[in-house]
């Protein structure tokens, strides 16, 4: 079994929650050739979402938020596991962090259809490297 598992760093945005925003910023960032390798959103609240980016390039991401008058809160790190999809493979990353008391805020996994998947888990900051060495970075 392939698994490719790494810190990796992202950013998020709070941005107001209204139809179109999201697409309004992804076509930016399609325009300033922003390649995105995991994009999530969520309501947070009061009108507000949380969008979080892990981009190929953090510069070019940061340089168009800027040109877009976003304001970026980052670089965070997290974690990110690729590999072959298999019945339980989530499960076996996250017993893993239980097992070494380590607490996941969040998690964002998807299949890709041809037989892998891509897992992005966010745990404290102050966790990140005791989460690694737990996951075996």
């Amino acid at each position: 079994m392939s698994e490719n598992i790494k810190t990796i760093e992202y950013y998020y945005s709070v941005v107001t929650d209204e139809p179109g925003r999201g697409r309004r910023l992804l076509e930016h960032l399609s325009e300033k050739s922003i390649n995105l390798i995991s994009f999530t959103a969520f309501p947070i609240g009061s009108g507000r979402s949380q969008i979080s980016f892990i981009v190929e390039n953090s510069e070019l991401l940061i340089e168009a938020a800027e040109d877009a008058g976003i304001n970026l809160v980052g670089p965070m790190r997290a974690l990110m596991i690729q590999g072959r999809d298999r019945v339980g493979a989530l499960h076996d990353h996250l017993l893993r962090l239980a097992n070494a008391g380590i607490n996941v805020t969040a998690a964002n996994g998807v299949i890709d259809g041809g037989g892998r998947y891509g897992f992005v888990i966010w745990v404290k900051q102050e966790d990140v490297d005791k989460a690694a060495e737990a996951l075996k970075v």
